[in-house]
């Protein structure tokens, strides 16, 4: 018999170099490493709890034994993440086909606003954003859309607040039977711009626009700002957009919705 035959049964530790999101196993805690420093590596599970565990063998990598080593570059190294907040996966994913779900906005500036923000997010998970126009025709327009399991809706509505028109137009459509696969959430902000911390704009609250005005005409003109006609709006507003690097910027309340949303239309569709 040759020597060491005792132990050739078993699976011998290789060295792997640590990487973002690498999913591993240790001491029964399974998580994606999200970080190293100081000797240790950081694992988090799919809850956000974490845990640190030191470099070297006692990992489990898809089953395997590994023994984690500090790559050559060495150095702490932190996760990237996306305009939402989320982490940022260091592998490339591939193209996703759309989903027959869909989140629609009021106009062509929420659209905007949540592309830059949440973009990479809803790319990830195959969810399109459309903007309907305004919201007076959206019974019509759910009508229309036919939702139904697999197939839902999500709605972001300006300025949806008890009494308002937005909110008797919600509940309309609530009342056509849609409730279970049509969700509408709304901000209390008169529009989309209001969204956006007045600090971004070197303000601390956003002006006070008579009923009888233009909101946005109004808003601009009393940022003293151009504020003649439609072309004077939209440059205000990517000026606006410009301040806008990440939810940080947003207030809380937008952030909240839109997050629902998303949970909503992808409900369906996480095991898939």
């Amino acid at each position: 018999m040759a020597p060491g035959w005792q132990k050739a049964h078993l699976k011998k530790t290789r060295d792997v170099a640590v990487e973002l999101d690498q999913v591993v196993e240790f001491d029964d805690f399974c998580g994606a490493v999200v970080g190293w420093e100081n000797g240790l590596v950081v694992l988090e599970d799919r809850h956000g709890k974490r845990r640190s565990a030191p470099f070297g063998p006692g990992f489990l990598l898809e089953g395997e034994p590994v023994a984690l080593r500090a790559p050559l570059r060495g150095g702490p190294v932190k996760p990237r993440y996306t305009a939402s907040g989320s982490r940022v996966g260091t592998e490339p994913t591939k193209a996703k086909v759309a989903l027959p779900s869909r989140i629609y906005v009021e106009g062509r500036h929420d659209a905007e606003l949540i592309e830059k923000v949440w973009g990479d997010d809803l790319r990830h998970v195959g969810v399109v954003v459309e903007y309907l126009g305004g919201i007076d025709d959206l019974p019509r327009i759910v009508q229309e859309f036919g939702p139904e399991p697999g197939r839902r809706l999500g709605v972001l509505v300006d300025h949806l607040v008890p009494g308002s028109k937005e909110s008797r137009i919600a509940q309309e459509v609530y009342r056509a039977g849609y409730r279970d696969v049509v969700l509408v959430e709304g901000h209390e902000f008169i529009d989309i711009w209001q969204a956006v911390r007045p600090e971004r704009i070197g303000r601390k609250a956003w002006p006070t626009v008579p009923r009888d005005v233009d909101f946005k005409l109004g808003t601009l003109k009393a940022l003293n700002l151009p504020h003649a006609d439609q072309a004077d709006i939209a440059r205000g507003w990517q000026a606006i957009l410009a301040r806008v690097k990440s939810w940080r910027d947003l207030e809380p309340q937008l952030n909240t919705k839109v997050e629902t949303l998303i949970d909503f239309v992808t409900q369906d569709h996480l095991d898939a």
